[in-house]
């Protein structure tokens, strides 16, 4: 039977240097990942990876930090060959690249759907392309999506409508993988407690959403804790492997489908 631990396993995280990805990637290491890949965007979060790959040191795994804009092909390539070549072959790969934009539909520019695009949803396409390419038979994939893919509300369609393909290509990878025992799956996390999130909402907006959860009064902002995420990513990783090609909203009752 195949082992479903994380322990001696090999991981990669897209986005890993900071907020949720840096806190998965401690996390891996401290179940006791043998190696951790973490990806960054850009010089802008360079000492935020190199401190994620201190920590992941220190807690007994191999780290590396490996740079690049993903939203090409090639880059996707260099990413995951770079890994390979650092730290062996991956058994896990996880990826939490997004991008969000909360504007009216009839504002919303060529340019800025074009971004969204590439951020969300051709990043994720070409992740688990590469996924599928590198990770060793019986390996666990997931993609970070949002649970607004649960939501009836006005402006977020470039966001929450370039994370919804990403909900097929799941699917789709975890029906051509499984035949290698490979799970994939998505998870769409609530409004998170992280800088990633304010930028985009107003002071009535930011208000709202801490409010707007069922278990919201419970939680220490309001808002999704990337504390209360981990634990699902690591189920998912690892001995929940038998949930596959789902989406799985982890909010307290924000959104539902």
């Amino acid at each position: 039977m195949a082992d479903h631990s994380i322990k001696g396993k090999v991981a990669i995280i897209a986005g890993g240097a900071k907020n949720l990805g840096g806190l998965i990637a401690r996390d891996l290491a401290e179940q006791g990942a043998r190696a951790v890949a973490i990806h960054y965007n850009s010089a802008a979060s360079k000492t935020e990876a190199e401190a994620t790959v201190a920590a992941v040191q220190a807690a007994g795994a191999k780290a590396v930090a490996l740079q690049g804009d993903l939203t090409t092909a090639a880059a996707m390539e260099t990413l995951f060959a770079d890994a390979v070549a650092a730290v062996g072959r991956p058994d896990i790969a996880i990826n939490t690249v997004g991008k969000v934009l909360k504007k009216p539909f009839t504002e919303i520019s060529e340019a800025e759907y074009d971004e969204m695009t590439a951020v969300n949803s051709k990043t994720a396409f070409f992740f688990l392309r590469e996924a599928g390419r590198h990770v060793n038979d019986n390996g666990k994939v997931c993609t970070l999506v949002t649970s607004l893919l649960g939501a009836f509300t006005p402006f977020y369609a470039a966001y929450a409508g370039t994370k919804a393909p990403v909900e097929h290509y799941t699917r789709a990878a975890a029906k051509e993988f499984g035949a290698r025992g490979i799970s994939v799956t998505a998870v769409g996390p609530g409004p998170m407690d992280t800088p990633f999130f304010y930028p985009a909402e107003g002071d009535d907006a930011v208000a709202y959403h801490k409010t707007a959860a069922a278990l919201s009064p419970f939680s220490k902002t309001g808002l999704t804790d990337i504390e209360d995420v981990v634990p699902f990513i690591r189920h998912l990783v690892s001995d929940g492997w038998w949930i596959t090609g789902q989406t799985i909203l982890i909010n307290g009752g924000y959104t539902t489908k």
